[in-house]
C-alpha cells in the first residue's frame, strides 16, 4: 500500500458516504470572488462525519464490527463517531477533555455515546483512548491520524474540484492535519493548477511551523489555549497527514483572533452561515489576507458550525 492515501481510496469513501454525509453546496460570498464550502450542514453540524463514517465502514471494521468504537477528540470527531456508531449500531465511548465546548459534549450524550473527560492534553486523550480500546477490544477511530479517515475527508476535496474545477486557491483550516491532507490529495489529483493553502490562528501555529521546518512541531497545551478556535487546539500536525501537507500543500497561513471573531459575524450577516471559530478561519484568510494568496478565486471550508451560542452571539 502506497505511504499516501490515493485518489481511488477517497472515491471508494465518497460511495460508501452516499446518503449519510450530506453533498455540501459552493454558497458564494458576496463582493469577492469567495465560494464557502459549508460543512456545518452536516447532521453533526460538522465536516468530521465524513472521516468518521469513511472508517467505520472500512476494512476490518466493515467487515467484522468489534463490539464497539473509542475515539478522542475536542468535540467535532466524537459527535461524529457517536452519529456513526449509531447508525451503524455499535457502542461508541468517547474521550473529551475537560474543557472542550459543553454543546460538543452533550450532543455526544444525546447520541448515546458514553463520555470519558480528561486533561487537555494529546497524551491524556491518546493514552486514555489507546488503554480502552485495548481492554475492551474496541476499534480506535483517531480524529486524523488514520489513513481512512483522511479518505473520509478528502471527498470535501471530490466535491470542490467538480463545483469550482478553476478555483485558484482552496483553503482548509489546521488542527491535525486530515482535513487539510484529505482535501489537498483530492483537490491536487484533479485540480487543473489549483493551489491548497491550510489556515490556523496565530495563537496556535504549530502547523504553520511545521510546513515552514519540513516535521511536525508540537506547541505547549498552555499556548494553543489561547485561541477561541477550540477545533483546532491540537497542537501537533498528525504524521500521517504532515506526509500528505509536504507533499500536496502550498502554504499555511495565520490569522487573529479578531478576524476569526469579525469573519464569524460576516458569515452569519452575509451568507447566513453559523460558524464555529475554527470553521471561520479559511475564510478569515482569504477575506484578510488575500494579498498573501494564491491569486484566482477562492474556495473556503467552513469546517463546522458548533458554536457554544454564548460566544456566537457575543461576535455579533
Amino acid at each position: 500500500m502506497s505511504d499516501l492515501v490515493t485518489l481511488a481510496e477517497i472515491e471508494a469513501a465518497a460511495r460508501r458516504l452516499a446518503g449519510v454525509a450530506v453533498r455540501t453546496p459552493l454558497v458564494r460570498y458576496p463582493g469577492v470572488p469567495l465560494w464557502i464550502k459549508p460543512e456545518s450542514l452536516q447532521p453533526i453540524g460538522a465536516f468530521k462525519l465524513r472521516g468518521a463514517y469513511a472508517a467505520m465502514t472500512s476494512a476490518p471494521l466493515g467487515g467484522s464490527r468489534p463490539p464497539g468504537v473509542v475515539a478522542h477528540s475536542n468535540g467535532n470527531h466524537a459527535q461524529a463517531v457517536a452519529y456513526a456508531a449509531r447508525e451503524l449500531g455499535v457502542r461508541a465511548v468517547l474521550v473529551i477533555p475537560h474543557d472542550a465546548p459543553d454543546v460538543k459534549v452533550q450532543e455526544c450524550v444525546r447520541l448515546g455515546a458514553e463520555v470519558v473527560l480528561v486533561e487537555p492534553t494529546m497524551e491524556a486523550r491518546t493514552q486514555t483512548a489507546e488503554r480502552l480500546a485495548k481492554a475492551h477490544g474496541y476499534d480506535l477511530v483517531a480524529p486524523f491520524d488514520d489513513r481512512r479517515v483522511i479518505a473520509g475527508q478528502g471527498t470535501i476535496g471530490l466535491e470542490i474540484m467538480a463545483d469550482a474545477p478553476d478555483a485558484g486557491v482552496v483553503l482548509a483550516p489546521v488542527g491535525g492535519g486530515g482535513l487539510l491532507a484529505g482535501t489537498a490529495t483530492a483537490v491536487k489529483a484533479l485540480g487543473r493548477g489549483t493551489r491548497v493553502v491550510g489556515v490556523v490562528p496565530a495563537l496556535a501555529a504549530d502547523a504553520r511551523d511545521s510546513f515552514l521546518l519540513g516535521r511536525p512541531v508540537t506547541w505547549d497545551v498552555k499556548e494553543i489555549r489561547r485561541t477561541m478556535a477550540d477545533a483546532l487546539r491540537v497542537g501537533r500536525v498528525g504524521d500521517i497527514p504532515f506526509r500528505h501537507i509536504a507533499e500536496y500543500v502550498d502554504d499555511i497561513v495565520t490569522v487573529t483572533e479578531e478576524e476569526i471573531r469579525e469573519t464569524m459575524r460576516l458569515l452569519a450577516v452575509k451568507t447566513r452561515l453559523v460558524a464555529e471559530p475554527a470553521g471561520a478561519v479559511a475564510a478569515a484568510a482569504f477575506l484578510f489576507h488575500r494579498d498573501e494568496l494564491p491569486p484566482g478565486d477562492g474556495v473556503a471550508v467552513l469546517s463546522g458550525g458548533n458554536v457554544d451560542p454564548e460566544l456566537f452571539f457575543s461576535s455579533h
